[in-house]
């Protein structure tokens, strides 16, 4: 698909290193589940049902002032790899990816928006950004979702607020999620601490793509659970002004301590990495994650200078499956794979030096 290739030539704008506490968070998100007035919700759709929803949904979304802007996919006429592809930026859910039926996706083509239609709610519309910037993120979708309110009527009770599929988004149906990068408190062996205390405020600690998949790398999303009997202010307070700002600050004081205690040992995990990555034959996903970890470290604590950030960003993203399926024209296995990401990461270190 000629848009989907336009792709590979970029990073999306979420994951470039500008944002509000980069060297920790990664990229902040918001998320908000709809579902058309009227219509059943998926799991007790006809296939019939579910065209109807995508049809509506995807005539309301043109109707808007940002509609014409936007790359549009229909998922189920997709190949399985353009599929991995919009996962591994973040434009699609797994689920949107792996389910079946009639199905779309509409996203900006700086990639800071994507509209996801039929996944497990008839609608769910998201941002992103680089670094921590919920707040900004809660003004631009509350402001989406009022533009598509004016057009369709989304499955709204007076005392339960909005009804989702999943009785844990009914209320505001708002998902808020935040990709962090934990590497001190990994290696100082506090993480655990991090993930019993999310734990006791009801927060969902997971991997790079959300749920359904393990930590790697040392990234992890922290997510809301519930949306029931909250506002939306006042989550997206709690976690912009409260939670996050708290775990970066012991991220911050556990790689001080690192430095001060253990120099060596975290100088050497970092350039071992390096040479690693310089000269491997053949890397597997999981590795590549976690020795780009270690470099990204190395990168925000100043004990690496000669890789720029945006060369980490680029690997960390053009090193996955199916990009590298993509830039190599051809579908590869497992095997080629990881001669093929070993050869790109080669390559691309090498031409920074």
């Amino acid at each position: 698909m000629k848009d989907l290739d336009q792709l590979i030539g970029h990073i999306g704008a979420w994951l470039v290193h500008s944002g509000p506490m980069n060297d920790v968070v990664i990229s902040s998100r918001v998320r908000l589940a709809r579902n058309l007035a009227g219509f059943p919700f998926l799991l007790k759709s006809d296939e019939s049902q579910r065209k109807e929803i995508h049809r509506t949904l995807y005539e309301t979304v043109l109707q808007t002032s940002w509609g014409p802007k936007m790359v549009y996919v229909d998922v189920e006429k997709a190949s399985a790899l353009d599929r991995q592809l919009m996962v591994e930026r973040n434009l699609i859910s797994r689920q949107l990816a792996e389910i079946e039926g009639s199905r779309g996706v509409a996203f900006l083509p700086e990639e800071t928006m994507s509209l996801m239609i039929n996944e497990e709610d008839h609608l769910r519309m998201q941002v992103i950004r680089s670094g921590l910037q919920l707040a900004e993120l809660w003004q631009e979708i509350d402001a989406i979702d009022n533009d598509l309110l004016s057009k369709v009527d989304f499955a709204f009770h007076e005392q339960y607020g909005f009804l989702t599929a999943c009785p844990t988004n009914v209320g505001t149906g708002i998902r808020v999620s935040v990709m962090l990068h934990l590497p001190a408190l990994k290696l100082a062996g506090e993480l655990e601490k991090v993930s019993h205390a999310a734990k006791d405020m009801h927060l969902a600690v997971r991997g790079l793509h959300g749920e359904g998949t393990e930590a790697t790398g040392d990234f992890y999303q922290v997510s809301n659970q519930t949306t029931l009997g909250r506002s939306e202010s006042e989550i997206i307070h709690e976690f912009n002004d409260v939670i996050i700002p708290r775990i970066v600050e012991y991220e911050r004081l556990a790689r001080q301590v690192l430095l001060k205690d253990r120099q060596a040992a975290l100088d050497d995990k970092i350039w071992r990495a390096y040479g690693v990555l310089e000269n491997a034959r053949t890397m597997s996903t999981e590795e590549t994650l976690f020795l780009l970890s270690h470099l990204r470290m190395g990168v925000n604590m100043g004990r690496l200078s000669n890789i720029p950030i945006d060369t980490i960003n680029d690997l960390f993203l053009r090193t996955q499956p199916a990009h590298l399926q993509k830039m190599s024209g051809s579908i590869l296995d497992g095997e080629a794979r990881s001669i093929a990401r070993a050869d790109y990461i080669r390559k691309r270190l090498a031409s920074d030096n």
